[in-house]
């Protein structure tokens, strides 16, 4: 199981979680089997309001799902689409977030519970 992490840095599990999956500065990849890391840039993190492409930076990564402090309708449209789901983070580092989704305590994100604006918290 790979999950995606919006990150602040780029710091490998220390880093913290992102407020929105857009505009992250860095997804973090959390192999859960492999116990490991991988950390992209996103370079599409300064965009006009409804035009993020966060998917283009994570094309071929081949992750089951992301874990974000929030994310619109459409991105959640998309992401189940393609067979991934999106949970909802709390404030944490990459490690407490991937232990907390390996125990089942995170909310699944809907579109009935996505958010309506960039507003999330």
């Amino acid at each position: 199981m790979r999950i995606c992490i919006p990150t602040e840095t780029n710091e490998g599990k220390n880093a913290k979680v992102y407020g929105h999956f857009g505009s992250a500065p860095y997804f973090t990849i959390v192999d859960l089997e492999k116990d490991s890391v991988e950390i992209i840039s996103n370079a599409n993190q300064h965009h006009s309001h409804g035009m993020c492409q966060p998917m283009s930076a994570l094309m071929g990564k081949s992750i089951d799902a992301v874990v974000t402090g929030g994310m619109g309708g459409r991105a959640v449209q998309k992401l189940n689409e393609g067979g991934i789901k999106a949970y909802r983070a709390v404030p944490g580092t990459v490690a407490s977030i991937a232990a907390q989704f390996v125990s089942g305590n995170l909310e699944e994100i809907s579109m009935e519970n996505a958010c309506s604006e960039h507003d999330c918290h």
